[in-house]
């Protein structure tokens, strides 16, 4: 009996790297797997250099060749995995810092289970793969990308979904993101994770058509992204908006005596004069939770926030209470307050947190103590993406901070928004990279609808961001302050904004087939 029909590399078959892994322990190459993993976080925000990926996948790709069998490999992607979630994730844990008395204990369960469980995603991918794998064809990568892919997107939908950080997202700094307006974040996944690895498999296999082919796609990509940048639009850019930012310490802003001091900062912003340049704002924008009280339910504080804005309606973030059936239900809301100090539309956050603003699966995890982790019992969600229009702005869809990672949740059916308004507290998580990649996720929505996206923050990065995903005006973490800035302009409707998803998933499902027909593919090189 052969080795390649026991799984394991065919006699002279394989790089050297790739017999070398195979000689190693199964620890060993967990380890390896892991440190692949790892370095692959070096493309996302704060750090962005999307370069690691060039080394860290192809090491994925001789893994799988080492590999002796499906669960093998499963368990070297459960590696690569973990390695993968835990330096990209480890943010998560300054939340359980914040009362630190309380929540501390729970720090190191949810830096390491999350990515542990989020690794089984990665497990299945490569177990997958290596069933198909074109064991020493060039075109092992793509195999490779599209079962990730697969799984990425599976992570991004079920169990509420969770698509932070896909591996696409590292080309945030470059103009290769531009492609996003066409395949979306999953066509960029499949791309980046295609293309990267054959540049030094094709170098160390010897394979010069698969080197050039790697590098001749990316720079195509590059120079397409450039063009898209300079292309200049018609279209004038819109009203002036002010975006404030109270800088408002997650410990100490729900704490009576501080509630005060951070109104009195918010309204202080709001009657600043306006910029010389650009004229009075046509609105003015507070970060999400912006007031520890109920604006519904006061009527004289909705007195001052309308005078303080000197006729400009106010979009804030705030919290809402009702009683329904007896019961009283909570929902985390963006409102508006017009100038006669009324309340105009509202948007209650419709995906939430799971742990943070509800308990999944409360009738099992209720019984084992986990309704504590979550305040006040837990929001409700509210109905979904919506269209808000206001007098003096254009239409815009409102999100509510966690709800901007979702590409397909962005945009409601039906009428298209001119820009995005998202209201966020990111001071939960820190001041690196949680709240930088919660930015990049910002600017990679705008390229891939086409549409401005404005952000206030709590204590950081509020943002004016085109449609091409630039950011024109911005204030960094941990400032006080505000900024007057017109409103980008809108782009056309974008092919993804259009497509959606169903592109690159489809172009993932022609590859699954193709490896079922692999005997018509030639090696390239």
């Amino acid at each position: 009996m052969n080795n390649a029909a026991n799984g394991a590399l065919p006699d002279g078959a394989g790089p050297a790297a790739a017999g070398w892994l195979a000689r190693q322990g199964r620890l060993r190459r967990l380890g390896i797997a892991m440190l692949a993993g790892a370095a692959m976080t070096l493309g996302q925000a704060p750090i962005s250099q999307p370069w690691a990926l060039f080394v860290a996948v192809p090491v994925l790709v001789w893994l799988i060749d080492a590999a002796r069998c499906p669960r093998a490999a499963a368990l070297t992607g459960w590696g690569a995995g973990f390695g993968y979630f835990v330096t990209g994730l480890y943010w998560i844990g300054h939340a359980f810092l914040v009362d630190a008395d309380q929540f501390a204990w729970l720090m190191p369960f949810a830096v390491t289970l999350l990515p542990a469980f989020l690794g089984l995603f990665w497990a299945a991918a490569f177990g997958f793969a290596r069933r198909i794998w074109p064991q020493g064809d060039w075109w092992r990568p793509i195999v490779l990308a599209a079962c990730l892919t697969f799984v990425e997107f599976a992570r991004s939908n079920v169990l509420t979904g969770f698509p932070w950080g896909l591996p696409g997202y590292v080309w945030v700094e470059t103009p290769v993101m531009q492609a996003a307006s066409w395949v979306g974040p999953f066509g960029m996944t499949f791309l980046t994770l295609a293309l990267t690895p054959l540049v030094l498999i094709g170098i160390v296999e010897r394979r010069r058509a698969a080197a050039l082919i790697g590098l001749g796609a990316l720079a195509c990509l590059w120079v397409a992204g450039d063009v898209r940048l300079r292309t200049r639009t018609d279209v004038a850019a819109g009203p002036v908006l002010r975006v404030v930012q109270p800088n408002a310490e997650q410990k100490l802003k729900w704490q009576p005596e501080n509630g005060k001091v951070f109104y009195d900062r918010l309204l202080a912003a709001t009657a600043a004069p306006p910029d010389p340049a650009l004229g009075a704002p046509a609105v003015v924008i507070w970060p999400e939770t912006a007031v520890a009280f109920l604006p519904a339910y006061q009527p004289e504080r909705r007195a001052e926030i309308a005078a303080a804005a000197g006729g400009a309606p106010v979009i804030l973030g705030a919290l809402h209470g009702v009683q329904r059936d007896g019961a009283e239900q909570w929902f985390n809301t963006l409102t508006v307050i017009l100038p006669d100090r009324s309340l105009g539309p509202r948007y209650d956050k419709q995906h939430l947190v799971p742990f943070g603003e509800y308990l999944p699966y409360e009738s099992v995890l209720g019984l084992i103590g986990m309704r504590q982790i979550v305040r006040q019992g837990g929001f409700t969600p509210g109905q979904g993406p919506q269209l808000i229009e206001l007098p003096g702005l254009p239409p815009f869809s409102p999100l509510i901070c966690y709800e901007m990672i979702f590409p397909s949740e962005v945009v409601p059916q039906g009428k298209r928004p001119d820009w995005l308004l998202q209201v966020t507290n990111d001071a939960w998580f820190g001041s690196y990279a949680g709240p930088q990649q919660h930015l990049a996720q910002a600017r990679i929505r705008a390229i891939e609808q086409g549409l401005p996206v404005v952000r206030s923050a709590n204590t950081g990065i509020s943002a004016a961001i085109d449609a091409h995903g630039r950011v024109e005006k911005s204030l960094p973490m941990g400032t006080l302050g505000y900024f007057d800035t017109r409103l980008p302009a809108a782009l056309p409707a974008t092919p993804y904004a259009r497509f959606g998803d169903i592109p690159a998933m489809s172009l993932v499902v022609l590859v699954f087939f193709l490896c079922t027909r692999r005997r018509g593919l030639r090696p390239v090189g």
